[in-house]
C-alpha cells in the first residue's frame, strides 16, 4: 500500500480526461506543490467520478473511481481546498456523506 499522511480535496471540478501530467499540473496549480505521502482528490462537475493523485516520495500514482449511481458528496458552497481525515476519505470513496463524520468517526449531524 502507498503511505498517505494527508488528504487534500479540491472543490473545483477536474476534467476526467486529464492524465497524470495534467492532474499533477492541477495539483501544483491548486495546492502549490505535490508533497510526498499526500493524496489530492478531484471530482468532475457531476461528482459521479473522482480522481486521486498520490505522491509516494518517488513518483506519482493516479487512480480513478466512478459511482454507477448517485454522486460523491462533494462540497459546492466552499472555495479552494479542504483537508480530510482517513475516516472521511473512506466514507467519501464509497459515496457516504463524509462531512457528517466528526472526531473518531462519530456522526455529529443528521
Amino acid at each position: 500500500m502507498i503511505r498517505v499522511d494527508a488528504v487534500w480535496l479540491a472543490v473545483e471540478p477536474l476534467d476526467m480526461r486529464a492524465g497524470t501530467e495534467a492532474a499533477l499540473a492541477r495539483v501544483v496549480n491548486v495546492f502549490g506543490s505535490a508533497r510526498p505521502h499526500h493524496a489530492y482528490l478531484f471530482a468532475n462537475r457531476r461528482a459521479n467520478r473522482m480522481k486521486v493523485l498520490v505522491h509516494d516520495g518517488i513518483g506519482v500514482w493516479l487512480a480513478a473511481r466512478r459511482l454507477n449511481s448517485g454522486r460523491f458528496s462533494w462540497p459546492r458552497d466552499v472555495g479552494g481546498t479542504l483537508t480530510l481525515t482517513t475516516e472521511q476519505l473512506n466514507a467519501l470513496v464509497v459515496g457516504l456523506p463524509w462531512q457528517r463524520l466528526g472526531d473518531a468517526g462519530v456522526i455529529t449531524l443528521l
